[in-house]
């Protein structure tokens, strides 16, 4: 994969997480970018839910998206 097809699907996959947690901003997104870990923090923060739902939600939007989602 070159380097435009990273770019273009970065931005894919971030229109589509704005979707999914639109109370996410797009600062959080771009500082989020390839910390998985920090996504998690960020959707509990934001939606106050439990570590262990962020990241069931995180799972199925990964799943979801996988075609776009960096390994």
């Amino acid at each position: 994969m070159n380097q435009d097809q990273i770019a273009g699907n970065w931005k894919q996959l971030k229109g589509k997480m704005k979707e999914q947690w639109g109370k996410l901003t797009d600062d959080d997104i771009t500082t989020l970018e390839g910390h998985q870990d920090q996504l998690v923090g960020r959707i509990q923060e934001r939606y106050g839910i439990a570590r262990e739902e962020a990241q069931k939600q995180i799972n199925t939007f990964r799943a979801a998206n996988k075609d776009l989602w960096p390994n």
